[in-house]
């Protein structure tokens, strides 16, 4: 491992003026060390900023939730707004790693957690997203877990948060703070397409920090269900993943947010699909339609093409059952809560 400079803060400013170039935030740590051991990352400055007053979960005015950026996934989840309100946020939560790590991992290293391709972990392949410029090994390679949505020659790779999934969703916002002041990114901003440059997974600006995750008011999150497909039933990472809210009015759909996960590069907003849905009958065969509309610029290859009707079954079974009203049945089943 490089070594480096090692500095804790007290506040948000302090934390600011310790970072450098090549510096990097420490919080849960639970992504950030593994690479750190593995040599995918390497830093100059390391900063603590667990002792940052960033810990709170509060109500904003209208309805909403701030959400501090040291808050750990295990008491987001938990927590009575975020069950009353954004229920797909704390199944999303739950359904994320073991006990043990959603105890370490924040919500703002949740949205900065890297690709598990792996060939971004394998030191010895060529990774465009590891080192630019160097190819990317999984466009003919083991593709199983590859992107289908968003791709680009240079990189196929997915994100891997579940928690950024059901955020997209909600059209949440990220705010932070840096040299020149704070600003909120709009979190359909926040992720990147690989484009020519995979190895920018953000639109975060060097030094910049994230202090909170800001939901709007959102009613018809009361009625969403978040649902992971994965190769076996915990501490696994998502094949595919979808988070979707869903009202129905006089048997055709009034609302709907739909947001997918291993899909592609970020988490994917269904935008294409929740257009074709306004105002259409709340049916099987329109739901079919609509996600296959998404889905019509996907690219697969030899290992991943099951990925499209993984996504597009798993986006009606969930919408069919919000509509039926038999989500709560299926989580009581589960041995979760109504």
């Amino acid at each position: 491992m490089k070594p480096f400079t090692f500095g804790r803060a007290q506040t948000v400013p302090e934390a600011l003026s310790l970072i450098g170039p090549g510096g990097a935030f420490l919080a849960g740590g639970t992504n950030l060390v593994d690479h750190l051991r593995l040599g995918i990352r390497q830093v100059d400055t390391l900063v603590d900023i667990r002792r940052l007053d960033l810990t709170r979960i509060t109500a904003t005015e209208g309805g909403g939730l701030r959400i501090g950026a040291l808050v750990r996934n295990s008491d987001l989840a938990a927590h009575p707004l975020i069950r009353q309100r954004y229920l797909f946020v704390a199944e999303a939560l739950l359904s994320g790693a073991s006990g043990q790590i959603r105890n370490m991992a924040t919500t703002g290293g949740n949205l900065l957690q890297r690709t598990r391709c792996v060939y971004f972990q394998d030191l010895t392949t060529p990774c465009n997203k590891r080192e630019p410029g160097s190819g990317c090994a999984a466009q003919d390679g083991f593709g199983r877990y590859n992107a289908v949505l968003g791709t680009s020659e240079a990189c196929v790779a997915v994100h891997p948060s579940d928690l950024c999934v059901p955020l997209a969703a909600v059209d949440a916002e990220v705010l932070v703070e840096g040299p020149s002041g704070p600003r909120r990114i709009p979190f359909a901003e926040f992720h990147r397409l690989p484009g020519d440059h995979p190895q920018l997974d953000t639109t975060l600006r060097p030094a910049e920090l994230i202090v909170a995750v800001e939901l709007p008011p959102l009613p018809l999150a009361q009625h969403s269900a978040y649902r992971k497909v994965r190769e076996r039933a915990s501490y696994a990472f998502a094949l595919v993943s979808v988070a979707a809210a869903l009202r129905v009015e006089s048997g055709q759909v009034a609302d709907v947010r739909i947001a997918l996960g291993g899909a592609a590069h970020r988490p994917w907003r269904a935008a294409v699909a929740e257009a074709a849905l306004l105002g259409q009958p709340a049916t099987a065969d329109a739901f079919t339609a609509a996600i296959t509309a998404e889905l019509a610029p996907a690219r697969t290859g030899p290992h991943n093409a099951y990925k499209l009707p993984l996504i597009r079954n798993t986006v009606v079974a969930v919408l069919e059952e919000l509509r039926d009203g038999t989500t709560a049945r299926r989580r009581a089943e589960q041995g979760g809560e109504g």
